[in-house]
């Protein structure tokens, strides 16, 4: 099996498995008194340990949830709705992830006022637009680190000075699912107020995630009851996704982002040198991410591409795995400018460290039959 689908879920590490079972013997309520309830919550602390390193915060101000789905709604909707007063102007990207896109929606029927900042063809913003965007009246301000489709990386250190200047009151939220781990994040010191990510795309498990919260930043909670994490998110914690999430946080530290951009160029170069009537939408070098990759194959539909590669138990994906049941085109190639056809060929390759450069050689070769296989017989 060659698995390039990387950037919609992971391979769970043996390091991983052994911490979740390690976890399963601590069944305990990490609330509860007693030793076995102390040995739950010394597994929470580490975590939080762990997790605070790689985005260089105090692990005082991280916060498990279930996944960045949850992470994210609650930064956006629970900031928004508790500071309301102070504001309604909210700003966000075009090509932002659903699961920060849809709570923004909700927020505009609630009488909040939208800015959805434009992208260039590299999927950047231009910081004199998100400038002349900031006023007296914003409060909230939403962007990816890096974009799940096309792995453009945004300037987010370059966002909270530009935000003290214009909109003193706005607070900075940056989804960091496709960083987390893989690029320099240093929440703290670049002035980020929450952040959030996703444990089962660093070879973790699902059901798990963080949101980190600075200090002085109140927001509302989604979910009230029992109290727990200072009553920001109630509910007996998930102390077995806490674990996978702790250990898949200390494998990220040693991340080789060098080897894995090393097999996106050669992969990146085998299909230029193989396969033409292409188009690789990407972001300029200095701004790309290296898990991820998205080429156009003109000429065929990318799901059956997706299907043909398949058969030679090769995965791939055509966008983000979390719109792939709705036959919509890439609401993110589409801002980036893409025409209908190149949204609609659109393939990503997203890697790992557990990849080779021999798998890149089985997979351009396989992308080399099966792209004329599917347009010979489109022509047909």
């Amino acid at each position: 099996m060659i698995y390039l689908d990387n950037a919609s879920t992971t391979e769970p590490s043996e390091n991983v498995k052994n911490a979740v079972l390690d976890a399963m013997k601590n069944f305990a309520n990490p609330s509860s008194m007693h030793r076995l309830g102390i040995n739950a919550e010394n597994i929470i602390k580490k975590a939080c340990e762990n997790s605070a390193k790689i985005i260089s915060v105090h692990p005082g101000n991280i916060y498990f949830t279930s996944g960045a789905t949850e992470s994210n709604n609650t930064a956006i909707l629970g900031y928004c709705r508790q500071n309301k007063k102070k504001g309604t102007h909210i700003i966000t990207t075009a090509i932002e992830h659903p699961s920060v896109l849809a709570p923004f929606k909700i927020l505009e029927n609630e009488g909040f006022s939208v800015t959805y900042l434009k992208t260039d063809t590299y999927g950047l913003i231009d910081l004199n637009d998100f400038e002349n965007t900031l006023n007296d009246n914003t409060i909230f301000v939403s962007i990816m680190a890096v974009n799940n489709e096309i792995g453009s990386i945004m300037p987010i250190d370059k966002l909270k000075p530009i935000m003290k200047q214009k909109a003193p009151k706005a607070v900075l939220h940056v989804d960091a699912v496709q960083a987390y781990g893989k690029i320099p994040l240093k929440a703290k010191q670049w002035g980020i107020d929450m952040l959030s990510a996703s444990g089962h795309k660093i070879h973790g498990i699902k059901g798990s995630g963080i949101l980190y919260i600075a200090d002085n930043i109140n927001i509302i909670p989604l979910l009230n009851g029992g109290g727990q994490q200072k009553n920001i998110r109630s509910g007996t914690e998930n102390v077995v996704g806490i674990a996978a999430f702790s250990q898949a946080s200390e494998d990220i530290s040693n991340y080789n982002r060098a080897y894995v951009g090393e097999l996106r160029n050669y992969l990146k170069k085998g299909i230029e040198e193989n396969i033409d009537r292409i188009k690789i939408n990407e972001s300029k070098e200095e701004t790309q991410a290296e898990h991820i990759l998205n080429i156009s194959f003109l000429g065929l539909r990318s799901e059956i591409l997706l299907h043909s590669l398949e058969m030679h138990d090769i995965y791939v994906s055509t966008g983000s795995a979390c719109s792939t049941n709705k036959p919509m085109p890439s609401h993110v190639l589409t801002a980036i400018g893409c025409s209908h056809e190149e949204t609609d060929s659109a393939i990503r390759f997203s890697f790992s460290e557990n990849l080779t450069v021999k798998d890149m050689d089985t997979v351009i070769g396989a992308l080399k039959k099966e792209v004329s296989n599917i347009r010979k017989y489109v022509r047909k």
